[in-house]
């Protein structure tokens, strides 16, 4: 109950939170956001590669939420196969910089990628995978806060891609 209510308070103040942009590291914030994950779960055998990626504008704080929330994902839901892997990484486009976490874990039936970034949504049981159903809300409230946008790409068993894009600014 007490993790719902820090993640529904995050979420409260993200609507009234205004970034403020700087040029961010995304390599070193990953690198960061991982490392703190690392240090909360229980010893596995996941494998974490950081690839390159562009640096980004956005205020560091959010961004950094957003990532710890997607690569905390990406462990959680691969945690039932064998050899748990999961991939972070960006590109630079015309426009915007995309970036992404895969992992290798359950995935999801495409049919219900709409369901992914709303509020209390959840595609697996509590039972299965905990958690509060806010954690992507969040991302999808940091990226529209930076006039950005999140999707994803899964198959059932084969994994899931979650990708988010930011717009290429100077701070």
């Amino acid at each position: 109950m007490g993790q719902l209510i820090d993640d529904l308070l995050s979420y409260s103040r993200l609507g009234r939170k205004r970034p403020s942009f700087e040029e961010i590291d995304m390599e070193a914030l990953a690198r960061a956001a991982a490392e703190d994950l690392e240090a909360a779960r229980e010893a596995d055998s996941s494998i974490l590669r950081v690839c390159s990626m562009p640096a980004a504008t956005g205020d560091r704080t959010l961004i950094r939420q957003a990532l710890s929330n997607l690569l905390s994902n990406a462990f959680k839901f691969s945690s039932t196969k064998e050899r748990p892997e999961v991939e972070i990484g960006g590109r630079q486009e015309a426009d915007e910089n995309v970036y992404w976490v895969r992992d290798n874990g359950v995935g999801f039936d495409m049919a219900y990628q709409h369901k992914l970034f709303a509020m209390f949504q959840r595609l697996h049981s509590m039972k299965e995978f905990p958690g509060t159903g806010v954690g992507l809300a969040i991302v999808n409230r940091v990226m529209h806060k930076h006039g950005g946008r999140v999707w994803a790409e899964g198959a059932v068993n084969q994994g899931a891609t979650f990708y988010f894009a930011l717009p290429r600014r100077q701070p």
